[in-house]
């Protein structure tokens, strides 16, 4: 039997949630004998000439380079084909483009529960939006 996912991508955000999206992407990954996209996209702040940004953003590109490594290891440890990638630009759409661009087979990312007293207010968010967008399978981990 062929594997099912040859390409899983991860979009991070470095926080507590998002290990528990790796974890599972690792583990299916290791069973696929998939290969891996870690994907940290850097918010951009419209309206702010480059030159004023240029430092800040910098900063931020170093920061996730050095978590993107972190979180790599287990993967590089384990000889799964794991790949370090940083975008700019606004979240969802970089997500998608991609996920169209380099031909990704399932994302697996961090969520959260839905507020069942106010449902509509948890669908706007970053993780419901790629979920409706992409073409691909999207596992949420909440």
């Amino acid at each position: 039997m062929q594997p099912r996912f040859d390409h899983i991508l991860v979009p991070v955000d470095f926080t507590a949630r998002n290990r528990a999206a790796a974890d599972i992407a690792f583990d299916l990954a290791v069973q696929n004998k998939a290969r891996a996209t870690l994907l940290h996209v850097i918010e951009t702040i419209e309206y702010v000439p480059d030159e004023e940004t240029a430092d800040f953003y910098r900063q931020l590109e170093e920061r996730a380079n050095t978590e993107l490594d972190l979180m790599s290891q287990r993967f590089d440890a384990a000889h799964v084909s794991v790949a370090r990638k940083i975008r700019y630009g606004k979240r969802a759409q970089e997500i998608v483009r991609y996920e169209v661009e380099h031909d990704v087979d399932l994302i697996v990312m961090s969520s959260h529960r839905i507020d069942t007293e106010h449902p509509a207010q948890s669908l706007g968010t970053l993780s419901y939006q790629v979920a409706m967008l992409c073409q691909c399978p999207v596992l949420l981990v909440k």
